[in-house]
């Protein structure tokens, strides 16, 4: 058994969420979530106490945490970016969107609450400006990032004892956003927008300000380049 507390981060095998890991990693014992097993492997042997935890987060059961009978730091970090306007998404697409970043979210916190709890645990969701605002194209992904956001809320009134924090980045320089910038039809400027490891220094203070201090939202915007 480890002294260390212990973080879940998911999202972990790239951009944000690998980021958050590696961040988290010289003071946590760290889980490493995500669907790319090698990449994850990888990432645990550079850190001094880690472990990959390969999974399909849209399909996470009671068995596949079976194992975490405490956990200090529960991190959201995986999300797919579906964009499009309204009128061309299909269902199937809106499906797949709200599947892993909101019911997926809301899945893995309720299996985890009985670890959360004994450790008075925080629970962490990457969010997005696109769960503040709605842009033309953005529908399908703003929605969830608005569900998202509601999931938040409701958590941290209903589970008083743990802290629940919403964290809002602008653009990240992350191959999601070489994606968006392609979709868009621009070029892909990493200088004008947010490092992932800008994010998780966000997220890390979130988890160091102390038992007494509730960090409930945080908004991080380039400081150059667009802000949404």
């Amino acid at each position: 058994m480890t002294e260390r507390p212990t973080a879940l981060v998911t999202g972990a095998s790239r951009g944000i969420g690998e980021a958050i890991a590696r961040a988290l990693g010289p003071t946590h014992h760290v889980i490493l979530g995500g669907r790319d097993g090698g990449a994850l492997a990888a990432l645990a042997a550079e850190l001094p106490d880690a472990r990959a935890w390969p999974v399909e987060l849209t399909e996470v059961t009671a068995a596949d945490v079976a194992g975490v009978e405490r956990l200090d730091v529960l991190v959201h970090s995986a999300g797919i970016g579906t964009l499009g306007t309204i009128a061309e998404l299909t269902a199937d697409a809106w499906r797949e969107t709200m599947e892993l970043n909101v019911i997926a979210v809301a899945e893995l916190t309720r299996l985890l609450l009985p670890a959360l709890r004994p450790a008075g645990g925080q629970v962490i969701c990457v969010n997005s400006g696109s769960g503040l605002r709605a842009n033309p194209g953005w529908g399908a992904y703003a929605a969830s990032k608005f569900a998202l956001r509601a999931f938040a809320d409701a958590l941290r009134q209903e589970e008083t004892d743990l802290r629940v924090t919403t964290v809002y980045p602008g653009r990240v320089a992350t191959d999601m956003q070489r994606g968006v910038r392609a979709h868009e039809g621009g070029e892909f400027e990493p200088d004008k927008y947010l490092t992932p490891e800008s994010v998780a220094r966000a997220v890390l203070a979130a988890v160091n300000a102390g038992p007494d201090a509730h960090l409930t939202e945080l908004m991080l915007r380039p400081s150059a380049g667009p802000v949404n």
